[in-house]
């Protein structure tokens, strides 16, 4: 059998045990990744009593719960709170997602937090995605065309505009490239579900002019053929988009092109 010896800071150990102070008879235990690289210490798992009659329905509204009553110091990202922003991505109960749009009734047992894996950790929850948004940068997400007129709008007809559905809704919340095992091995080359999702998006987009140059950018064995296909990107997505097929219209328009 394979044995795998981990760096000694790396092992997770258990951490501190808040008990509920509230009496309360409907108690759920929440398991907290926590990592704090000022302390020089190992990261840990946290364990917290939540009273759940007290609490609204979402996996974020635990973690506000925590952070507000029981353990202020527990960082994580957060901002709309409405699955629009993407700041609280996460991983639950062994999957990626959004904790503002996770309700904590379908997680059965107690509930485990961590943060998304294949990530640098910078503390608790918060992941390092500053790869992520360099990739992102690098696919050029904006219109590039010659028309100057600022009188007129840049107008595209209603089926052009439906091929962007599935595609612009994308909060780059990093849930599906973060899911996949090619961005896991090759994440400083392959760029990944979301940022192919995104190129795509600029690919088909009938007002842009740089077609070929975008298609020409991401031809690459590393930046796009690390796809194989696993679908864990498409399972992962908390709007329900579909970056595997995205992926694939690409290297189709490449193969006919």
């Amino acid at each position: 059998m394979v044995q795998i010896r981990l760096p000694e800071n790396s092992k997770i150990e258990k951490g501190n045990y808040f008990k509920d102070k509230t009496g309360s008879k409907n108690l759920r235990k929440v398991n907290v990744y926590r990592w704090d690289p000022s302390t020089g210490k190992n990261p840990r798992i946290d364990t917290y009593e939540v009273d759940m009659d007290n609490c609204p329905s979402k996996v974020l509204d635990i973690l506000n719960k925590i952070k507000n009553e029981i353990d202020p110091s527990i960082a994580y990202r957060r901002s709309c709170a409405h699955g629009v922003c993407g700041s609280c991505a996460m991983n639950m109960d062994g999957k990626n997602g959004l904790a503002c749009t996770k309700p904590h009734s379908e997680i059965k047992g107690d509930i485990n937090i961590y943060p998304l894996p294949h990530l640098k950790v910078l503390k608790d929850l918060i992941g390092d995605l500053s790869t992520l948004y360099k990739q992102y940068e690098s696919v050029e997400p904006w219109l590039k065309t010659s028309k100057k007129n600022d009188e007129k709008e840049n107008l595209q007809s209603k089926k052009d505009r439906a091929k962007l559905d599935g595609l612009y809704e994308c909060i780059m919340c990093a849930c599906c490239s973060t899911s996949c095992p090619s961005y896991w091995w090759n994440g400083e080359k392959y760029l990944g579900p979301a940022v192919l999702l995104q190129a795509y998006r600029w690919i088909i987009d009938s007002r842009d002019e740089d077609r070929k140059e975008r298609l020409k950018k991401v031809a690459d064995e590393l930046k796009l053929y690390r796809c194989h296909t696993i679908m864990n990107c498409t399972n992962a997505c908390p709007k329900g988009l579909n970056p595997a097929k995205a992926i694939a219209s690409i290297k189709k328009m490449l193969a006919t092109s």
